[in-house]
């Protein structure tokens, strides 16, 4: 729950693009005004656009660090997955981010500033965003709750609370506490396995807290919040995209309201899996859907520019 004083006051946000971001927040009554952002320099940011309108952005933060935030175009408008943090502490074996050492937390000022960059840069609206850039959200839970309530503030950038989308790889205890929160954004689910040894050997985080303890997190969210969970499943060749995967993960679904989302797995440097087949991967989703568990294929955007999470910065770091 936000805390709020008796007085008006300034805020100087965090900078991003070597931008400044000035809020006024009036804490009781008024809720939150931008009032000025103001670029000061052209050089702050690298730009990648791929064929089908993705646009991937690697910007410079005034301490030396960069971040990525990744401009995805549809139907239904323009959708931003932002940062939360500069690097990531969870290793998952499948990510780009791994490898790339965790440095700090982004504050909720150099999260927000990610969109209005954006927004400027392109002369549009943002309609959603998703924390699946790189970093564990959780991780950093007071900035990205506080950045979640600016995002949705009708006086601040003023985007609907579910088409605000978190991702996390199952930090149990802080998914019980953003049940209590009142938000009412879509809370994404990293799975990827359907058994602790497997999930174990993909997410570390699981080692801490395992598929029954994250589950029981989840049906807590869904009771508090009556929203569905999405459950984000990677499908590496070979690992965890046979029948039997399938079979189980429909066990592990049943009676929940959720909704699966299948990830043909992004190829890295040196990276341990590699994508399932088309076939495999429509069995999948076909195997789902036909046994109560609502299953889609989510599009494969920004291939061809390496918009995964951490695949642009990585190479940065590299170069």
């Amino acid at each position: 729950m936000a805390h709020y004083r008796d007085k008006s006051c300034t805020i100087s946000l965090s900078k991003v693009l070597n931008c400044t971001l000035v809020y006024t927040e009036t804490f009781l009554l008024s809720g939150i005004n931008i009032v000025e952002w103001m670029p000061s320099t052209k050089n702050s940011k690298q730009l990648r656009a791929s064929s089908d309108g993705t646009k991937k952005y690697l910007f410079d933060l005034l301490d030396g660090n960069a971040i990525e935030t990744v401009l995805m175009s549809y139907h239904h408008g323009y959708s931003i997955c932002v940062s939360s943090q500069v690097g990531c502490k969870m290793g998952c074996k499948f990510c780009a981010s791994t490898g790339i050492p965790f440095i700090r937390n982004l504050t909720s000022g150099e999260i927000v500033e990610q969109i209005l960059a954006v927004e400027q840069d392109n002369n549009i609206r943002i309609s959603n965003v998703v924390f699946m850039g790189i970093g564990e959200p959780l991780n950093n839970y007071n900035n990205v709750v506080n950045a979640i309530r600016i995002i949705n503030n009708p006086k601040g950038i003023n985007i609907g609370a579910r088409h605000i989308s978190v991702s996390t790889s199952g930090l149990v205890p802080a998914i019980y506490r953003l049940a209590d929160e009142n938000i009412q954004c879509t809370l994404s689910i990293s799975l990827h396995a359907t058994t602790n040894e497997k999930r174990s050997s993909m997410m570390p985080v699981n080692n801490a807290f395992p598929i029954e303890e994250l589950l029981q997190a989840c049906k807590d969210y869904i009771a508090k919040t009556n929203r569905r969970i999405s459950f984000e499943y990677a499908l590496a060749k070979d690992n965890n995209d046979n029948l039997e995967d399938a079979k189980e993960l429909v066990h592990l679904l049943r009676g929940m309201i959720c909704h699966v989302n299948l990830i043909p797995i992004n190829k890295i440097e040196n990276g341990a899996y590699t994508k399932s087949s088309n076939e495999n991967i429509i069995k999948f989703r076909d195997y789902l859907n036909a046994h109560g568990i609502v299953a889609t294929i989510r599009r494969e955007l920004g291939s061809d520019i390496d918009a995964a999470c951490g695949q642009l910065r990585r190479q940065n770091l590299q170069s």
